[in-house]
């Protein structure tokens, strides 16, 4: 498990969002009384969906808002990897480098990131573009994988992950999904079981 702390460019303060402070409020209410810090982690990814990542100040901002010791948020917020705890681009592309992902290429994706939008972890210039190694992304079969937001990439390449990139610099909103035409996660040359939907009769 690596190490993560907190960026080190700290923003003086948080300020939610009249839908995040909503959002707040109502997930307080779906647990019993003594029991709101059962919305951390739920409150933390709102913030997430906000700004993109989280920071100090809105750790601060959650312990107060759940009656929580401010340790105990910080421990949520590192010890999970879906939480960002760096600014990142408004593209901000996971790229998984686990083993079958790299048995299957994932070091021709990371170059192309490398490529197009510069080292890891470091938002580019235009603030449009970042990315991190990720470990499993659990889409092993159809890898290697991107995850952009909810929407997975998959049977990628270097030419493919450099398509992806400037799709999303033209602004276009490309297909999720296998970059070869893969239906779900079937072989790659087709499906080979289950292609007569006739057997079994009406049942």
């Amino acid at each position: 498990m690596s190490v993560r702390r907190l960026y080190h460019d700290q923003p003086a303060h948080f300020v939610p969002s009249g839908t995040t402070t909503a959002f707040a409020d109502l997930a307080v209410t779906r647990y019993p009384a003594g029991r709101q810090a059962s919305a951390v982690l739920p409150v933390l990814w709102k913030i997430h969906e906000q700004d993109g990542w989280i920071c100090e100040p809105a750790i601060r901002w959650v312990a107060e808002r759940l009656s929580m010791p401010y340790i105990r948020v910080l421990e949520v917020a590192t010890f999970y990897t879906m939480f960002n705890l760096a600014p990142a681009g408004t593209h901000f592309l996971q790229v998984c480098t686990t083993t079958p992902c790299w048995l299957r290429g994932s070091d021709g994706v990371v170059s192309a990131c490398r490529e197009k939008i510069g080292p890891e972890g470091v938002v580019r210039a235009d603030g449009k573009f970042s990315w991190i190694e990720v470990e499993c992304l659990g889409a092993c079969v159809n890898a290697p994988t991107i995850q952009l937001r909810s929407d997975f990439y998959e049977d990628l390449d270097h030419d493919k992950t450099v398509a992806l990139i400037e799709a999303l610099e033209r602004g276009e909103n490309p297909k999720p999904g296998s970059a070869i035409g893969r239906h779900s996660s079937e072989p790659l040359g087709g499906a080979t079981t289950l292609k007569d939907l006739s057997v079994g009769g009406d049942d």
